[in-house]
């Protein structure tokens, strides 16, 4: 590697590291303040929420990256040909052909990058969030510490709690029981506490009142009580543990144990097959995108404004690969066999700066397209 290589191998992977941290910045925020109502609102703590927020960031990182790699490669491209730095290096004899090294060589850094995220971090990390809120939903403890709202923690059951004190007691208590729709009860008390012992979990409510309707009788009794125990550790069996996704399940059982999977889980061939070529044509894409953000600058000539019209095309470029790879997706998981057409993205991309790299390697030919860009025929 020469020394214009890393030097441009350094720019973009600076630019790189700046544009994922702002990217995942944005899409965290917007995506933390929905998490944060459902996590704080379900009775759990801040710390809850961070956990959350953690497993989530493999898939946010999966998707910003490609857009990091191609707007670093754009930027760079364009920066070093408005300081002269490209158009030096052309001048004295290098193609853009030996130029794209160091793009290449980025390009190969973040798709292993991506692998590693991809392949192996974000279905991990997906299993163990999916695990994590089934434990969350069947909590009911925490479900039932919401203070001023009306909770249903099971199907016929609803509690209210007043307030809740700072050392955890419970003030003004409504617990309505209609499991039993021959026998509902209902109970009133001024003050409880949970307790959680050996034997489950219970609601202890002191100085209040049970109220149980007969319906055959069609007769209300009210009982007084200083003190009545009501248990709820039943309620925490009612959520299930959720099934995993299809982004929850190992590459290697993808690879290996897909007729397992489909005879156990009851996935479609097509979801499966177009999962595990997606997490792979992702690392592809790195590499197309980056070529293609470089390939698409080069055909511009020295110009202290910048390369705009490029830059446009560039994006252009990047829109219609993510058209095509939306495109692909649904006609794999129609017809297996054509999971080849994951991998059509990037193999565009490829041909598109390898089209656009010949151009400008070739004076009289890049002439021309100049000439027809800019509206003004050249000599």
């Amino acid at each position: 590697m020469s020394r214009f290589d890393g030097y441009f191998l350094r720019q973009l992977l600076i630019l790189f590291g700046f544009f994922t941290l702002v990217l995942v910045g944005v899409f965290w925020i917007t995506r933390s303040v929905s998490l944060f109502d459902r996590v704080i609102s379900g009775g759990q703590s801040a710390i809850v929420f961070l956990e959350f927020t953690a497993l989530t960031l493999p898939t946010l990182i999966r998707t910003v990256m490609p857009m990091a790699v191609f707007a670093a490669a754009v930027y760079a491209t364009n920066r070093l040909s408005r300081e002269s730095e490209l158009p030096v290096m052309l001048a004295t004899g290098s193609s853009p052909w030996r130029l794209a090294r160091g793009v290449v060589l980025f390009g190969v850094i973040a798709g292993l990058m991506m692998a590693v995220i991809s392949v192996f971090l974000r279905p991990a990390s997906v299993e163990q969030l999916e695990q994590r809120q089934a434990e969350v939903a069947g909590d009911v403890t925490a479900q039932l510490l919401n203070e001023g709202e009306f909770l249903h923690p099971a199907k016929g059951v609803t509690v209210y709690i007043g307030k809740i004190d700072l050392d955890g007691t419970l003030s003004e208590v409504f617990v309505s029981d209609r499991r039993d729709a021959l026998n509902p009860v209902s109970y009133s008390s001024t003050t409880a506490y949970l307790v959680n012992n050996e034997s489950g979990i219970h609601l202890v409510m002191l100085d209040g009142v049970a109220l149980r309707l007969n319906q055959q009788g069609r007769t209300l009794s009210s009982t007084l009580f200083a003190d009545a125990s009501y248990d709820i550790s039943a309620l925490a069996n009612t959520n299930k543990t959720a099934e995993r996704s299809l982004e929850a399940i190992p590459t290697v059982e993808l690879l290996r144990d897909r007729e397992t999977i489909i005879a156990a889980e009851g996935f479609p061939e097509g979801e499966l097959i177009d999962e595990l070529h997606q997490r792979f044509s992702w690392v592809a894409i790195c590499i197309a995108v980056a070529l293609a953000g470089y390939s698409t600058l080069m055909l511009g000539g020295f110009s202290r404004f910048g390369l705009w019209p490029q830059i446009l095309g560039a994006f252009t470029i990047l829109i219609l690969l993510e058209g095509v790879r939306g495109f692909v997706s649904p006609v794999v998981i129609a017809e297996p066999k054509l999971w080849m057409l994951l991998y059509l993205p990037a193999i565009i991309g490829i041909l598109i700066s390898g089209l656009f790299l010949l151009i400008a390697g070739r004076p009289l030919v890049r002439r021309r397209y100049r000439g027809t860009t800019d509206g003004v025929p050249q000599a």
